[in-house]
């Protein structure tokens, strides 16, 4: 059984998750707006693995006989400025999402829930592909500018993500 404080801290974890689901889903209307559809794929993608990520911890609430409590979600951002600003406020978002679950797992070693460690070492090891990708792209789009033809080839590599 999980014990209560990383039981909230879990809890607390999926209503983030799902935040960050709905941060990437707006960032992808946007995109839309904007014509460009390589850019607002990509991000649909990051919206449907951050659900994903949700629903394992709430997966994993329930096989350790836990209560999952779900809570309002936050509402998104809906303004945005240029894919570079849009990829400087990913980066920042997952390292914000990086100290979450570093803080959870803490809370999971301080509780010796060594379960729950093991577990989120999977979260850990995610968010250093998540910080990786965003600062891959932020670098590109560094390299290439406001050039509306660089930007419409850097839509079209980012469409390309299955």
């Amino acid at each position: 059984m999980i014990s209560k404080p990383l039981q909230v801290a879990v809890n607390e974890q999926i209503n983030f998750e799902l935040f960050s689901a709905y941060l990437y889903l707006s960032m992808s209307a946007h995109f839309e707006s904007q014509n460009l559809p390589g850019f607002a794929s990509w991000t649909r993608i990051q919206y449907q693995e951050e659900t994903g990520h949700a629903m394992k911890l709430y997966r994993y609430l329930i096989d350790r006989n836990g209560a999952v409590t779900l809570k309002a979600i936050d509402q998104p951002a809906t303004k945005f400025k240029t894919p570079l600003d849009i990829f400087k406020q990913i980066l920042e978002h997952e390292q914000k999402v990086t100290v979450r679950i570093h803080k959870l797992y803490e809370l999971a070693s301080k509780e010796k829930d060594y379960a729950a460690e093991i577990f989120l070492q999977w979260f850990v090891n995610e968010q250093v592909e998540e910080e990786k990708n965003a600062g891959d792209i932020i670098a590109m789009l560094e390299m290439i500018g406001d050039s509306p033809v660089s930007v419409i080839m850097a839509d079209r590599q980012l469409g390309a993500r299955k």
